[in-house]
């Protein structure tokens, strides 16, 4: 009974810790991530308050919220909507991939750390933050502008290459031989494939027959469902989460509607649990020795991401404002770093990885939001300095008729 009582109150003042952190972050209109994660390390070993009896709960908390962050995000496209990004963004998706992954290994490999560490931390430097990023649009009122759909190809097609990155990561994370993993992979990459075109031939089926008037009868299905296929995936070796990711790609219409509206409050617990539980296993004494990396791997991505963003708003025939504010908009990482990296950890693979990582995050889901509103403004003042002589009485009209730039919906 002591030991019950004792959870409650842990686990009690875990949420309560969240929720009070959220309203803070919310009130000056920023990411809660960074709090997430310091008060994880906060509650973990070498923390100001240790946790005890309710570590156990908050690791499985943790697998529901990777889960669910996935099918959230699933959720967000139809199975159409991906095969026509892949067919007309393919090119920016290979761009992104070469630019922001290769630093990361570089990294862990001048760290001594070895190709598998490599590989994971290519995986934490790739992938932009959907969730810091989508809010990002919304706070800045730029959900209408032009460059916003080339972001969100971007982001597309950087999850969907979650389906075949993970199960490659969670192959070689476990130790299996190349004919193992290929087998692995192999599998994700048909289940992919799979779910992909029945949801394309059949998704309106799927969807009536999970798709239900009652929420309560919507919620029990579709997360039903959800954890079953989550489970026998990672069974398989392919990856709880690409099961998710596929099973909110098969969702559309009303149900997709319906269960992203009921899901939504558990996704964000849970992701919160998760957050707190990546930095339970984060010793704070371990942060300083890998800051400086950390550092220097922050400027370097968030360089890169905003190459990449100016990139693919320039091939898609954005004006040179949008392509700054595509690529500042790009910089943050967040939810998916801390879930490749938290793999590694649970590994056990390299120490020091998961202190890089929590560092690494911090700084960019903090510097993230300042890159999306001020790039543009700086590149313009920049570039207008070096390419613009001072304009003279005669001739200001007519520079001023020469320079304007067509208006954007949010600019």
């Amino acid at each position: 009974m002591h030991s019950s009582a004792r959870f409650l109150i842990e686990f009690g003042a875990i949420i309560l810790a969240l929720g009070l952190l959220g309203r803070f972050a919310a009130r000056f209109q920023f990411s809660p991530i960074p709090l997430y994660l310091l008060a994880g390390l906060a509650f973990g070993e070498g923390g100001l308050l240790p946790l005890g009896t309710s570590e156990e709960f908050v690791a499985i908390g943790a697998e529901i919220g990777v889960v669910l962050l996935l099918l959230m995000l699933g959720l967000e496209y139809s199975a159409s909507d991906l095969v026509s990004n892949l067919k007309t963004q393919y090119t920016a998706g290979l761009v992104d991939a070469a630019l922001n992954a290769l630093p990361g290994a570089a990294m862990a490999l001048l760290l001594g750390w070895g190709p598998v560490a490599a590989v994971v931390l290519a995986g934490v430097t790739w992938i932009s933050s959907s969730g810091v990023i989508a809010k990002v649009l919304g706070d800045l009122g730029r959900l209408g502008n032009r460059e916003t759909p080339v972001i969100l190809s971007v982001l597309v097609l950087e999850d969907l290459s979650m389906a075949v990155y993970l199960p490659i990561i969670t192959a070689l994370l476990a130790g299996t031989g190349l004919a193992a993993g290929s087998l692995t992979l192999a599998v994700a990459l048909g289940a992919a494939a799979l779910v992909l075109l029945v949801a394309v031939r059949y998704g309106r089926h799927i969807s009536r027959f999970v798709s239900s008037d009652d929420p309560e009868k919507l919620l029990l299905v579709v997360l039903g469902l959800t954890l079953l296929v989550a489970g026998l995936a990672q069974q398989l070796q392919v990856s709880a989460a690409v099961g998710a990711f596929l099973v909110g790609i098969a969702l559309s219409g009303e149900a997709a509607e319906g269960a992203h509206n009921l899901l939504s409050p558990l996704r964000d617990l849970f992701a919160a649990v998760f957050f707190v539980f990546f930095g339970l296993h984060t010793d704070p004494a371990s942060i300083p020795p890998v800051l400086l990396p950390a550092l220097a791997l922050a400027v370097v991505t968030a360089g890169t991401k905003i190459a990449t963003g100016y990139w693919a708003a320039r091939r898609a025939g954005i004006s040179a404002k949008g392509r700054w504010r595509a690529g500042g908009t790009l910089v943050a990482r967040g939810e998916f770093s801390i879930v490749i990296a938290g793999l590694a950890v649970t590994a056990g693979i390299e120490p020091s990885l998961g202190p890089l990582a929590t560092a690494y995050v911090l700084i960019l889901v903090i510097v993230g939001p300042l890159t999306a509103r001020y790039t543009e403004p700086l590149a313009t003042r920049l570039t207008g300095r070096r390419r613009k002589p001072a304009p003279t009485a005669d001739t200001a009209g007519e520079l001023e008729s020469v320079t304007e730039e067509p208006h954007e919906v949010g600019q």
